[in-house]
């Protein structure tokens, strides 16, 4: 994937989070995927695909000689912006 395309993706995200976040605050956020199964579904939905991207980035970033230990705690912090910034500072293994 390009990195254009993950800039795009993550600066389209950042701005999403940041007004959620600023209407909403963390925890009303978070509030809706408890009281209700559906949001309890979204919620695991996106505890599964974060798990099987810190796999991946576990794998890749050993792989490649990266540090995955930042990621991996980006990850559980910040959510999908672990792996989106991941993505934009992975060189491929061609250019190496």
């Amino acid at each position: 994937m390009s990195r254009s395309v993950i800039g795009v993706v993550l600066v389209l995200f950042g701005a999403l989070s940041a007004i959620a976040l600023q209407q909403h605050g963390f925890w009303g956020i978070l509030q809706p995927h408890f009281q209700s199964t559906g949001g309890a579904q979204v919620f695991a939905d996106l505890v599964i695909a974060l798990s099987l991207a810190m796999v991946w980035i576990w794998r890749d970033a050993r792989a490649t000689g990266r540090n995955p230990w930042p990621w991996l705690a980006a990850t559980l912090a910040l959510g999908s912006f672990g792996p989106l910034v991941y993505l934009l500072t992975h060189r491929d293994r061609a250019a190496r």
